[in-house]
């Protein structure tokens, strides 16, 4: 589920190994942003507590082309009064993790509106978006399609390149599978616009 995917196997050949990439986690608070961040860099679960700044860790993340990408994580704290600072964090940022917990329904509306807002800064115009759906190794957990509806992914802008991806952050379900689809969604974007400076 996403747009804007394409096959990038020959930019992925091209690209430099010691490369960097600026990856901003948001999401609302208890949605799970510290344990993906931790379980990525870790390989295990770490039980966290609620962030009340931000954590930040350099990872380095062999994807399935067998190329290491190193990844330089904020994950940023998702309470309430913690949100206005999300647009500090996401200035010049290659990509967004945006976290949601798939069986919290009843903040599923507050999620959205978050989503949108972040999305929306002129300065995040263009930035790939990496949903992702944790906790869906819980039996009540909502499905892709009624995620994708319930935070309206259709009314992004035709210029935001996104994609949902199913995950258990606990146990690492779908995390390298998502941050596979945030890299490839990284190169086009970078491709893009390299190809727009060349036309000026």
């Amino acid at each position: 589920m996403g747009n804007g995917l394409s096959d990038q196997t020959s930019i992925l050949s091209s690209l430099p190994s010691f490369q960097s990439f600026h990856i901003v986690i948001l999401g609302l608070d208890c949605a799970g942003k510290t344990t993906v961040l931790y379980r990525l860099q870790f390989n295990e679960f770490v039980n966290t507590v609620p962030t009340k700044g931000f954590n930040t860790e350099k990872i380095k993340v062999t994807l399935g082309n067998s190329k290491t990408v190193t990844f330089h994580f904020w994950d940023v704290g998702g309470q309430e009064k913690l949100r206005p600072l999300w647009k500090s964090y996401t200035r010049c940022t290659d990509g967004i993790v945006f976290v949601v917990d798939s069986v919290d329904v009843e903040r599923m509306e507050e999620a959205k509106t978050e989503l949108h807002k972040i999305t929306r800064i002129s300065e995040n115009q263009g930035v790939p978006v990496l949903i992702v759906a944790n906790k869906q190794d819980l039996r009540n957990s909502l499905s892709l399609s009624e995620i994708e509806k319930l935070l309206a992914m259709g009314e992004l802008s035709s210029s935001t390149p996104w994609h949902l991806q199913p995950t258990c952050a606990i146990i690492g379900d779908g995390l390298k599978e998502g941050l596979e689809k945030l890299h490839d969604m990284i190169l086009k974007r970078r491709k893009m616009l390299r190809q727009q400076k060349k036309k000026r």
